[in-house]
């Protein structure tokens, strides 16, 4: 009996590579899918391979008239042949198991082709949960199996919280399908994470009047250098008509950088001091699109200062259309950014303003306090350069970050 094992992209393309060298009569005694190897083997197609045996043929009695053709014994040690696998996803395939290395350049193409938003980062987060499994485990993983983990250890090494993390992955798991293609399931993951952050809400002119816009949040996360950036967005590049004020009476150096930045975009600048001298601003730029008001920061412990924040920002209700943005930093510490997040959802609700996304490299918390406060995200910020370094918070570019892409 000849015993011998064939391979394929499909059982039926392995079966007929048997019968092409064996002939029609072969049996078929096992199929099964054989794992690919190594870091990227999710990405390459599937290989079956199917064990066939076929009987030897009876020798005749009498001597046949071409000897040549007797069925020859078969060999102790067949060599188990696969056939050749396409040029373009079996080659890679054939190298590695040669021993040879692969181009990077054409393997980060076809990475970046399939998935847009991957790249060697993510090779390296599964590489230890992979050699932690057993033969048998590989062997039952499904190649969204694969991904899906790739997709959770990305996000925690972007600092996504945990919480977050596992719901996203749920999520997606309840959605797939038997047998779904990973670049199917790459969409729902990409179009899920898109849906969480919202749409961003940018600052727009009241129907009547000035708009009253309150910037709050703690100190040294950048608050009056961002209030300078939108202001000369919309009063430079806007044409529109927009006046600064400063609540921050308790350092002196803020107010003055605010006052200077009005100087140079030529619009007018003003310390209060009480809530009474809010409502006489609001009669004196009626004429205006936007008011600006700086604030200053504060300790959730001190109910004094919180009180007077409460009062400030609420002191307009009733007389003009108001925002309110809390102003974080992309690089506190999630536990701090929740607390803070806390303190000032019990003042009032907020828009999100990040700044400093230049001062780190992961982005998991721009997730982390969306979903915590359902506050939508407005802006971002990414350096000092003022009116340049600020834009409306793209949540298309962020997810593609937050999955292993390049920064742009």
């Amino acid at each position: 009996m000849i015993i011998k094992k064939f391979q394929g992209k499909t059982e039926a393309q392995a079966v007929e590579s048997a019968k092409k060298e064996l002939g029609s009569n072969v049996v078929i005694m096992n199929v099964r899918n054989v794992k690919n190897k190594g870091i990227l083997s999710f990405l390459k197609p599937q290989v079956v391979e199917v064990t066939v045996a076929l009987e030897d043929e009876p020798v005749n009695i009498i001597p046949p008239k071409k000897p040549e053709q007797r069925p020859q014994p078969p060999a102790k040690d067949i060599p188990v042949k696969a056939p050749e696998a396409p040029k373009e996803d079996g080659q890679e395939r054939e190298n590695a198991q040669a021993g040879k290395e692969a181009d990077p350049q054409a393997e980060n193409k076809k990475l970046e082709e399939k998935i847009n938003t991957l790249h060697s980062l993510l090779e390296q987060q599964l590489q230890k949960p992979e050699e932690a499994k057993d033969e048998s485990e590989e062997q039952e993983e499904t190649e969204v199996d694969r991904f899906m983990k790739l997709l959770y250890y990305t996000m925690l090494e972007n600092e996504v919280n945990e919480q977050y993390a596992n719901q996203i992955v749920d999520e997606i798991k309840k959605i797939n399908k038997p047998n779904m293609p990973f670049n199917y399931a790459l969409a729902n993951t990409y179009q899920k994470m898109i849906l969480k952050f919202g749409k961003p809400m940018e600052i727009e002119p009241a129907e009547k009047g000035p708009k009253v816009i309150f910037f709050v949040g703690p100190t040294g996360v950048g608050k009056t250098t961002t209030i300078a950036k939108i202001a000369s967005k919309f009063s430079v590049e806007g044409d529109k008509k927009v006046a600064l004020l400063t609540a921050d009476t308790y350092r002196i150096a803020a107010a003055e950088q605010l006052r200077t930045y009005a100087n140079i975009m030529e619009v007018p600048f003003r310390v209060i001091y009480s809530t009474e001298e809010i409502e006489q601003a609001l009669r004196d730029f009626r004429d205006y699109d936007f008011i600006m008001v700086d604030t200053a920061g504060h300790s959730p412990q001190n109910e004094a200062q919180k009180e007077t924040m409460v009062g400030f920002i609420h002191s307009v209700d009733g007389l003009a259309e108001k925002d309110v943005f809390l102003v974080l930093s992309a690089t506190t510490k999630y536990k701090d950014l929740l607390s803070i997040a806390d303190s000032y959802s019990a003042m009032t609700e907020y828009n999100l303003i990040f700044t400093k996304l230049d001062e780190t490299s992961t982005l998991g918390s721009l997730l982390n306090v969306r979903l915590h406060t359902g506050a939508p995200l407005s802006y971002v910020t990414y350096g000092q350069n003022v009116p340049e370094d600020i834009e409306v918070f793209n949540p298309q570019k962020t997810v593609k970050q937050l999955l292993g892409g390049k920064k742009k």
